[in-house]
């Protein structure tokens, strides 16, 4: 499409794209240069610049008393800023925020703001004025060090840029958003800069790495700890990186072995408030169990975030989960842009620090002439002054002759060759500069002038003398405002997994028949002899008893099966640990999320099983599964189901087999049945089952076992409901074909009680027997004798109270046995 070209009065047809496209690149120049970008020399937005040169054309002085904060939004929009009021006050309110600006640029009083996201009290009712520190990057401004433009309506001068003594872009740092570009400048530590700007000094060649010896990273007003180092090298090599922070948090103990969290410092631009509600919202949502109480204890003194947890919960692990899932630990994407010559640039660390010594070198240079310049012409009225004074008379007469003031500084100018400007001040000055004192002040004040000229004159001619000047105000500035760092930069463990929290140790997990799960240390539980008593090893309700346990290593995988036919996969440690061993411990439904009326009825610890071997599932009902290990291995947290079961149906039982071995199944009743598991041939994980044994009516399978086909040791031991049991060579069952009615196990009569389970066993293991009512008794396997007959009834293996009665057992192999000394007196 040709551009139209004709016009009809006062319009003119353009073509819509190109004036789109035009006017759109003057407004983003505009947005980028006027309002969103930082000059890289004093690290000031046009809005924040005639800010504090509006403070100081008022006298707004920290020696001063505050005045409204509407007046300076007021004289900023009526001079220079051609935007909205909100504009001017937001930006002066940031300035003010010790939480946002890391060296205050202007001292507020009254509310603005709060790190909870409060906004600031409306203009009328806040004061400011300038800080200290503002007075730095303002001084000389008078001494004609920058350059000057005209206003919005070209009837004032403003600056383009201020003189900034101080290193301002990096120590306050600096955020934006422009059209197709942003900045983020994290603020810096005072002292550091200055440092590093030294070194820049001495040595031009420097590279980033060596700067970073005194820059060591970002310095955030809110403190907070810097993960790593990776992300600022790369910040300050690039222009572009990502620094780590995580708030700094401590763990007290409290009374009856539970813990809370204190969280007293947070990263930078993190809302408080919004942090505390997330965690609330974690806690409910049981993203993140065992909190009990969160209270916001923050007061003058500083921040105090408490959190309260559950003794049964690690809190290391809670708060690496608070680090994960909350903004205690975020991130600052760096993008050091800034404006060059009045063009976007992304900068590295070195070339901020170069353009910022350029621009002083400037100031110092434009400062050093303009007091030349007043030197040489107060010089120049002084020489004139010592001429007066040579010739006095002749100088009194020729004024006394004059007719008027012109005539008298023409004939001065004539008769005693001096210049305009002198010939007036000889005409201005007073009689008594006649006396003798007055000529020698005069003559003593030509002298400091002269050597001031010349001191002035060889700061000119050197840039080693101009660059030792910006030292030593360098060197003053620390003096004057220079602070501790605030950020502590420390090692960055975020990637760390929370295995690397927990240390690893032996633990007995024990579980519940009504689903109450709870770990604790090994050493709780002491080695007795056969028929003692035994301890009380977990707090039961009246209807509840022990039902399965454990022994594993703290990072250990655990698979869960449940009386659904359902798996989870869960750590050891994130099992919650007992404050005590009479604590019943914590619901499995607050560990697992079990749907309702599912409980967890056996344990596997993943972490002793090979890759290549089988899980053999047994159910209540006598239906067997032989299952590939690898269809486990990767289980969701919400679970898969590992067997599809019949109405009515659970699962009780799970096996590890090679291929090669037999299986053993006990019942209630006293039968048991030994096959080959290669009869069960290999499903898939949501399979059915087969049948691995005919159940007589009213009987139930309670136990089963695998005995390999290398196991020249090992025994079959049985227990009944009142503590009877009996150890037999496994030779003595025979092998039967998968699906029979089995073979007479166990003699069952009044005294002993149905059989509650059967386990294989070596004469090197060790079994744990626990009662309904919770007692937990342990002793060496060599304690039962090895019986030849199997249509037995056992011996007495733990003394029982009346009513009591042995509800299950565990066997803790020998292999996995370490040295234990008895650290509890029962």
């Amino acid at each position: 499409m040709e551009e139209t070209t004709w016009s009809h009065g006062n319009i003119t047809p353009v073509q819509i794209e190109k004036e789109m496209k035009n006017a759109y690149i003057d407004y983003a120049m505009s947005v980028i240069v006027m309002r969103a970008l930082p000059d890289v020399r004093d690290g000031l937005k046009p809005v924040h610049r005639r800010i504090l040169y509006a403070m100081h054309e008022m006298g707004m002085t920290p020696n001063k008393p505050y005045k409204k904060s509407a007046r300076i939004v007021g004289d900023v929009l009526g001079k220079y800023h051609p935007h909205g009021d909100s504009s001017v006050y937001d930006a002066t309110v940031r300035l003010a925020q010790d939480f946002n600006t890391r060296y205050l640029m202007v001292d507020g009083h009254g509310n603005f703001g709060s790190i909870d996201g409060d906004s600031a009290a409306a203009m009328r009712y806040t004061e400011v004025r300038m800080a200290r520190i503002t007075q730095e990057m303002l001084v000389d401004i008078d001494k004609e060090t920058v350059d000057f433009m005209p206003n919005y309506d070209e009837s004032l001068q403003e600056p383009t840029v201020l003189p900034a003594k101080i290193p301002n872009l990096l120590i306050n740092g600096s955020s934006g958003i422009a059209v197709g570009m942003a900045t983020n400048i994290p603020p810096h530590n005072l002292n550091e800069v200055a440092d590093g700007l030294i070194m820049l000094i001495d040595n031009p060649a420097i590279e980033v790495e060596d700067l970073m010896k005194a820059i060591k990273g970002p310095d955030f007003p809110t403190g907070a700890l810097i993960l790593g180092r990776e992300g600022i090298k790369k910040a300050y090599t690039t222009g572009r990186g990502s620094v780590k922070m995580r708030a700094c948090a401590t763990i007290e103990e409290m009374a009856k072995g539970k813990h809370k969290i204190i969280v007293t410092e947070i990263p930078y631009q993190v809302n408080k408030a919004r942090v505390i509600e997330t965690i609330a919202d974690l806690s409910r949502d049981k993203v993140i169990d065992g909190i009990t109480a969160l209270r916001d204890e923050s007061d003058r003194q500083g921040m105090r975030i408490v959190i309260e947890l559950r003794a049964d919960v690690q809190p290391d692990i809670v708060l690496n989960k608070l680090y994960k899932h909350t903004q205690l630990q975020d991130s600052f994407g760096v993008i050091m842009l800034a404006l060059v010559d009045g063009h976007p640039k992304v900068l590295t660390l070195k070339q901020v620090l170069s353009h910022y010594l350029d621009h002083r070198l400037g100031v110092i240079v434009r400062r050093t002439q303009f007091e030349l310049n007043k030197a040489e012409a107060r010089a120049h009225i002084l020489e004139g002054l010592l001429i007066a004074l040579d010739h006095i008379d002749e100088v009194i007469a020729t004024i006394r002759s004059s007719q008027t003031d012109e005539i008298a500084k023409n004939a001065l100018m004539n008769k005693f060759k001096l210049s305009e400007k002198q010939a007036v001040a000889i005409l201005d000055m007073r009689l008594r500069r006649l006396t003798g004192l007055e000529r020698d002040k005069i003559e003593d004040e030509y002298k400091g002038l002269q050597a001031l000229i010349a001191d002035l004159k060889a700061i000119l001619a050197s840039e080693e003398r101009q660059r030792q000047i910006i030292k030593d105000e360098l060197e003053e500035m620390k003096k004057k405002y220079g602070d501790p760092r605030r950020s502590e930069i420390t090692i960055d463990t975020s990637d760390l997994d929370v295995e690397d929290l927990i240390a690893d140790e032996e633990m007995v997990i024990t579980l519940t028949k009504q689903g109450y799960i709870k770990r604790m240390n090994v050493n709780v539980y002491r080695n007795q002899h056969k028929g003692g008593v035994g301890v009380v090893g977990i707090k039961t309700k009246e209807d509840d008893y022990v039902h399965q346990i454990m022994h594993v290593r703290t990072h250990n995988t655990l698979l869960f099966f449940t009386s659904t036919g359902r798996t989870y996969r869960l750590k050891a440690y994130e099992v919650p640990e007992a404050s005590s061993r009479n604590s019943r411990g914590t619901a499995m439904v607050n560990v697992l999320p079990l749907a309702v009326g599912e409980s967890v009825t056996t344990m596997i610890d993943l972490e002793k099983i090979h890759a290549d071997v089988n899980l053999f599932m047994v159910t209540r009902n006598g239906v067997v599964k032989r299952t590939a290990i690898e269809e486990y291995r990767n289980i969701r947290r919400s679970g898969l189901n590992a067997i599809n079961l019949d109405e009515g149906d659970s699962l009780i039982s799970i096996n590890v087999t090679t291929g090669q071995d037999d299986v053993l199944i006990g019942t209630k009743k006293g039968i048991a049945i030994r096959f080959d598991e290669n009869d069960a041939r290999l499903l898939k994980r949501a399979a059915h089952g087969v049948r691995g044994i005919k159940l007589n009516a009213g009987d139930e399978v309670v136990g089963a076992g695998i005995i390999g086909s290398e196991d020249t040791d090992v025994q079959v031991f049985t227990i009944s409901e009142e503590g009877f049991g009996k150890r037999n060579e496994s030779a003595a069952y025979s092998r039967q074909n998968r699906g029979g009615k089995g073979s007479k196990n166990f003699k069952i009569t009044d005294k002993t009680g149905d059989v509650v389970a059967v386990e294989i066993v070596k004469n090197s293991d060790e079994i744990m027997l626990i009662s309904e009512q919770g007692k937990i008794i342990r002793f060496n396997m060599n304690d039962i004798a090895v019986k030849k007959g199997k249509a037995i009834s056992g011996v007495k293996t733990q003394n029982l109270d009346s009513g009591d009665k042995v509800a299950s057992i565990a066997v803790i192999p020998a292999e996995e046995m370490e040295s234990e000394q008895e650290t509890l007196d029962f």
